[in-house]
């Protein structure tokens, strides 16, 4: 017996050590799925389906009943769910492998504004916890940096790939800002006073936000006798090829980011986190401002608030016109990536419709990241990025993986460890 449990714990070291995943080849076969509901990830959901994609485009969607020829090879998923590539917004998959291991963490840089910063060419494409999303749908994500001020540029991968430049599908996509908040705590550990105060500094630190970009818009407008990187990686915010992802909660900090924003030039803003941004809903839909709302599954920050308010807080913002995706930011993110379906599953519970809680990780998150002109919903000249499954997959009961495709490639759907234990059994039972 201890032979045995050596074997094993050799055999697992040996293979996590060595072993890397194999992303899957490009689509050379014409596909087609028929008679699985498909949910289209618009609000639209058809029955007894039938979606063909060739050369990693979706080329077909429509219902099976209708007498056509079918492309390639047939793929019957009848009584089985279809639905497009979850995407997981402001994620750090692939810079941090390991919490506990400084080596292997690389979200953040030194410095307080670092918007030339490019979170991509630090995305690690062979990192175990990335490979663990996609059993549960989650097939691309935007890899935002953290830290300091301005915390630097993300981009947009999908989720299988040998290197950061084969992932890509949207890079250097938004610079991120983190909103100072306008009252402070004590710092307990010294002997102060722990309860929460008005920071008395709050606009002295917009007033430096406000200056950096101003000194950004003059420099691009001006003669540039000497090259300021950081400078030159705000252009897109003031030609309005990128967005200014603004991380911010509270009805003020909120209100006060906007308008500094529109002050400075800067008219493409998203908000990330958006703690009751429900108050302010009437500034947000006169500037057309989406929100990127933190996980349900948290205690309400104000006493004032409802015992549910994290809960249905999706649902007001949309029924009030506001565009809502959902977001990873928080407490063990990376290995919660993948509850994405299940977190979007609790705004399902708490009143809001599925096909729109589904609509928080495809449809609404892709057109909020710039890429809903090639992903995010099943529809003809599409990327054919998608997956099947045997339920709900905003259940984490019935969300079950049968098959899933990344721009027409039929991924594998087992992780390294998964593996590693199939080998494992196959030796013994042999033996």
């Amino acid at each position: 017996m201890k032979k045995i449990i050596y074997s094993l714990l050799f055999f697992l070291c040996i293979g996590n050590s060595f072993a890397q995943q194999t992303p899957a080849d490009k689509q050379t076969t014409d596909f087609s799925i028929e008679g699985a509901t498909a949910h289209l990830g618009n609000g639209q959901v058809i029955e007894n389906s039938l979606i063909m994609c060739s050369q990693g485009k979706i080329t077909f969607v429509g219902s099976a009943m209708l007498k056509i020829a079918r492309q390639g090879t047939v793929i019957n998923a009848s009584g089985k769910h279809i639905y497009p590539g979850l995407i997981a917004a402001n994620a750090t998959l692939g810079l941090v492998e390991i919490d506990a291991v400084s080596a292997t963490d690389d979200e953040d840089e030194v410095g307080i504004n670092n918007p030339h910063i490019r979170s991509l060419i630090a995305y690690n494409a062979e990192s175990k916890v990335v490979e663990s999303m996609r059993p549960n749908g989650v097939l691309m994500a935007q890899i935002v940096p953290r830290g300091g001020t301005i915390s630097g540029t993300s981009s947009i991968v999908q989720l299988d790939a040998w290197n950061w430049e084969d992932a890509a599908i949207k890079v250097d996509d938004a610079i991120h800002l983190e909103w100072p908040t306008s009252f402070k705590s004590g710092k307990w550990w010294l002997g102060e006073d722990a309860a929460l105060k008005v920071d008395e500094k709050y606009s002295e630190k917009i007033d430096g936000i406000k200056s950096y970009f101003i000194d950004a818009k003059n420099y691009l407008a001006g003669e540039k006798a000497k090259k300021h990187l950081p400078f030159e990686a705000t252009k897109g915010l003031f030609d309005g090829s990128q967005k200014l992802f603004i991380h911010v909660s509270g009805q003020r900090e909120i209100s006060d980011a906007i308008t500094t924003a529109k002050e400075v030039g800067i008219h493409n803003i998203v908000i990330v986190h958006g703690g009751e941004a429900d108050k302010i809903a009437d500034l947000l839909v006169k500037n057309n401002v989406a929100v990127i709302l933190d996980r349900p599954h948290r205690n309400p920050e104000n006493e004032d608030d409802a015992y549910d308010y994290t809960y249905t807080i999706a649902k007001t913002l949309i029924d009030k016109g506001i565009l809502v995706s959902l977001g990873m930011e928080g407490q063990m993110e990376r290995m919660n990536t993948r509850n994405l379906p299940f977190y979007a599953g609790t705004f399902a519970a708490f009143g809001l419709d599925k096909e729109v809680a589904l609509q928080l990780l495809t449809g609404n998150t892709a057109k909020i990241l710039g890429i809903d002109s090639f992903a995010g919903t099943l529809e003809v000249g599409k990327d054919a990025t998608l997956f099947i499954s045997e339920g709900d997959a905003l259940d984490m009961r019935t969300n079950i993986l049968t098959d899933a495709f990344i721009q027409g490639r039929k991924i594998s759907l087992e992780t390294h460890q998964t593996k590693l234990w199939k080998r494992y059994a196959d030796k013994y039972k042999t033996n």
